[in-house]
């Protein structure tokens, strides 16, 4: 247009007037004379209508600094050349910069969208959206920040879209919140990303997610699930100190760097989850899913006793997560995984489904890890009482236990989704982690899992044949095969006091056997030579259990224990009574003997 023309339009604008410039190119002065035409007399600020610019080009600097869009306002396919300066603006409706060109910077710092916002632009240098309010939808969905995108203590009280945005450079989220949605899903991080402070009040979704640069999400609060399914971290990690009050699922992530995971959270689910780098996971209250993890470097699970430590020192909140019961760590499954470079530390391992890892006796138990117990008290089946040794478990004997029809109260019952296992299975899983807790020279603690190993192949009809079942069965009897010192004990009392009983009412004579002299005077006189013969021990009859006959049986039982002969005079019936227990008694004392030892020995 011809200056005068120009002159008239601008002339007839006022402040909140609709105005179209679509395919309009603007410099500074002319951008910024229409926005002194627009200006509010009470504000001293631009307002506008709905304003269409789409295609429209601008040269120099676009500055729409404090600006008020009470209608539509549409920048699609817009270019700016120079800086675009929208901080401070209002946009009380709909805002879209669909297919945008931002080539300079773009400062949208403490702006404010009240309606939907579209931002599927492409900002070649820094954008700023520090402290901005998004009210509404926020779509960056396929944005591209080809340097630092700053959305630094920025509020987004809606639905927020990011997916398959680009990152090539700084992406920070500091003291961001997220009060509804935040979808990071397929995004690409590619320099470094700070969410650090961040606040989730939604669901937190990053699947598909590329981490290349380092990624940080210290002092982030997750009021709902943090889904990191899928995703791809390809340098290191921190991510933590953090509380989520949902679960946390990393599962089929790839993490290719270093990583530390330090958060509370109720849940954290790492199914087919690869680490191609050490890994330290420091949790708190967290049920743990490892199934079919893989990992080819050490990795530590460890409880934190203690809330973790912010950088100024103080302790992390962990609010959300008031209502659970204790900041207890518990593993839910380690099915799949190579144990070998697996290490745990002070890890509930009360509920954790072992059947199926590999190299699990090389798995290293650190701190307090716990296991379940057997069912307590004395339980009734039928006529008969039933009391349980106490000793440690693993959760799938209690399933196998809790399915048997002649199964008494207090085994669990498999969870929803456990895969039933029997006897079978769990042998060798006892087998496992007995041997990793022998190469950890703790013998006692490995006992329970030697009980536990001969508890199922006792059990076992398929792969232990009925003689070694019924030897196996004796074995638990006599001595809870060899690690129940008062079993065999009780057992070896017995014997003493049978043994006792048999020799007084058949062992022992009636009266010790005298020796008679008979002598031989040949004919003529001569040397008398005298032999002298001992009668036959005579069977007892009258009073057979007398004081005396007691003191004399117990002489000869504990005799036969430790395999020394009496030299009691015994009737033909004790002399086979003493063998008998001159082979059972000292058995018996053997195997409480070595059961004594099994719990002392390191």
């Amino acid at each position: 247009m011809a200056d005068a023309g120009r002159d008239t339009y601008l002339a007839s604008l006022t402040p909140g007037t609709d105005i179209d410039h679509r395919g309009t190119p603007f410099t500074g002065a002319l951008l910024d004379a229409l926005l002194d035409t627009l200006r509010d007399p009470a504000t001293g600020h631009p307002r506008l209508g709905a304003a269409r610019f789409d295609s429209a080009s601008f040269e120099g600097a676009a500055k729409f600094h404090s600006v008020t869009f009470r209608d539509r306002a549409r920048f699609d396919s817009v270019t700016f050349r120079g800086y675009a300066g929208f901080d401070s603006a209002t946009f009380q409706h709909t805002v879209s910069f669909h297919l945008a060109s931002f080539q300079d910077t773009a400062w949208f710092g403490s702006a404010s969208f009240d309606g939907d916002v579209r931002f599927d632009s492409t900002f070649e240098r820094n954008a700023q959206f520090n402290a901005a309010t998004f009210r509404s939808t926020a779509g960056f969905s396929s944005a591209t920040f080809q340097k630092a995108a700053a959305f630094t203590s920025a509020t987004f009280q809606n639905y927020t879209d990011f997916r398959s945005a680009t990152f090539q450079r700084l992406a920070a989220f500091t003291s961001a919140t997220f009060e509804l949605y935040a979808g990071f899903e397929s995004a690409t991080f590619e320099g470094h990303t700070a969410f650090d402070s961040a606040i989730f009040q939604g669901h937190a979704r990053f699947e598909s997610a590329i981490f290349q640069g380092h990624a940080r999400f210290e002092s982030a609060t997750f009021e709902r699930d943090a889904l990191f399914e899928q995703a791809v971290f390809e340098r290191s990690v921190s991510l933590g100190p953090f509380v989520c009050a949902g679960r946390v699922r990393l599962s089929g992530a790839m993490f290719k760097g270093p990583i530390t995971l330090s958060f509370a959270a109720r849940s954290l689910e790492c199914q087919r989850t690869r680490w191609s780098s050490t890994a330290a996971l420091r949790l708190r209250y967290a049920t743990v899913d490892f199934a079919h993890a893989v990992f080819e470097y050490p990795l530590t699970i460890a409880a934190e006793a203690a809330p973790f430590e912010l950088p100024n020192g103080r302790p992390m909140a962990e609010h959300a997560l008031a209502d659970a019961p204790n900041p207890a760590v518990q593993m839910g499954s380690l099915r799949g995984v190579d144990a070998a470079h697996l290490v745990l530390a002070d890890i509930d391992l009360s509920r954790c489904l072992f059947t199926g890892t590999v190299h699990l006796d090389q798995i290293r138990l650190e701190g307090a890890c716990s296991f379940d117990e057997v069912p307590p008290r004395t339980h009734w089946r039928r006529w008969r009482p039933v009391r349980f040794t106490e000793r440690r478990t693993l959760a799938e004997e209690h399933h196998w236990r809790a399915r048997q029809p002649t199964a008494v109260r207090g085994w669990n019952v498999a969870v929803f989704g456990a895969t039933h296992v029997g006897p079978t299975q769990l042998a060798p899983v006892y087998r496992a982690l007995r041997k990793s807790f022998e190469d950890g020279k703790n013998e006692p603690g490995a006992a329970d899992f030697y009980y536990g190993e001969m508890e199922m192949r006792r059990h076992d009809r398929s792969a232990t044949s009925r003689a070694e079942r019924g030897l196996l069965h004796g074995y638990w009897m006599l001595s809870g095969y060899g690690l129940r010192a008062s079993r065999a004990l009780g057992w070896l009392a017995a014997a003493m006091l049978v043994t006792i009983m048999l020799l007084m009412g058949f062992g022992l004579p009636k009266d010790a056997p005298k020796q008679e002299a008979t002598g031989t005077v040949p004919p003529g006189g001569g040397r008398v030579t005298f032999e002298i013969d001992k009668a036959d021990p005579q069977n007892p009859t009258g009073d057979r259990f007398t004081r005396k006959r007691f003191e004399k049986a117990l002489n000869v039982t504990l005799n036969s224990v430790v395999f020394r002969s009496s030299d009691q005079d015994l009737t033909t019936a004790g002399t086979y009574i003493e063998m008998a227990s001159r082979v059972t008694e000292p058995v018996l004392l053997g195997l409480a003997a070595l059961a004594a030892r099994n719990r002392v020995k390191r």
